[in-house]
């Protein structure tokens, strides 16, 4: 699978490459050059299988080419192995016709668990086999800061820092964040909005000798092993 940008102007990537580079160099948004196309019948399939084998069959071919087959199952069994329900995204019935998708099993009760603990056992993996080092800088309003820190929080090959706007964040939120004590990872209280944090951090991706001193990488929604 390769990845090409939405302004048509950086290099086509693998996924890995992609997913460790973030933002392209021409302010371009990676995707895939071609879409996959699931038949009719694979959908059918996945009816009754467990979380983990869906996740695999759904996202194996955007990541082919960088992950082996069994090499990207372990990382799906390692990302969401630690979800506090054996479904991990059980879909309860309340009532006739009336069902409720639980998206809060994973460690921060956060829907965007399901996206973090991926990426970051996925970062983990593709660096460890390169021998590199990134640094990740996001920017949060809350969620994506706590579920980031707890994903990536001990991994060694990723030192992380996380920008929120100060008093703008729950009380929860940023106990989660600025709690672990894991020497990786770091939370930074922005005087401002989250709309500084984002701009802060969209000057970073811009400086392009900043971003490549320091292997800049991010897990905001502008990566797409994120999405």
């Amino acid at each position: 699978m390769r990845y090409i940008s939405t302004r048509g102007k950086a290099p086509e990537l693998s996924f890995e490459e992609a997913m460790l580079t973030g933002l392209a160099r021409d302010g371009g948004l990676y995707v895939p050059a071609e879409i996959p196309i699931m038949a009719a019948a694979d959908i059918a399939a996945l009816a009754g299988l467990g979380y983990e084998d869906v996740a695999y069959r759904v996202m194996r071919p955007f990541v082919e080419g960088s992950f082996g087959d069994s090499e990207f199952a372990d990382i799906i069994g390692r990302a969401y192995g630690g979800f506090g329900h054996d479904a991990r995204a059980p879909m309860v019935q309340l009532g006739a016709n009336h069902f409720l998708l639980e998206l809060f099993h994973g460690p921060t009760l956060a829907f965007k668990d399901f996206a973090m603990q991926l990426i970051g056992q996925m970062f983990q993996t593709a660096l460890a086999k390169r021998g590199e080092r990134v640094t990740i800088v996001g920017a949060t309003s809350g969620d994506t800061g706590s579920a980031a820190i707890e994903a990536f929080k001990g991994l060694d090959a990723v030192d992380v820092f996380i920008m929120y706007p100060h008093g703008r964040v729950s009380d929860v939120q940023r106990r989660q964040m600025t709690t672990p004590d894991e020497s990786n990872v770091h939370a930074l209280a922005v005087d401002g909005d989250f709309d500084d944090c984002q701009a802060r951090l969209k000057d970073m991706f811009n400086d392009f000798k900043f971003r490549d001193t320091v292997r800049l990488a991010g897990v905001n929604s502008i990566n797409w092993g994120r999405v």
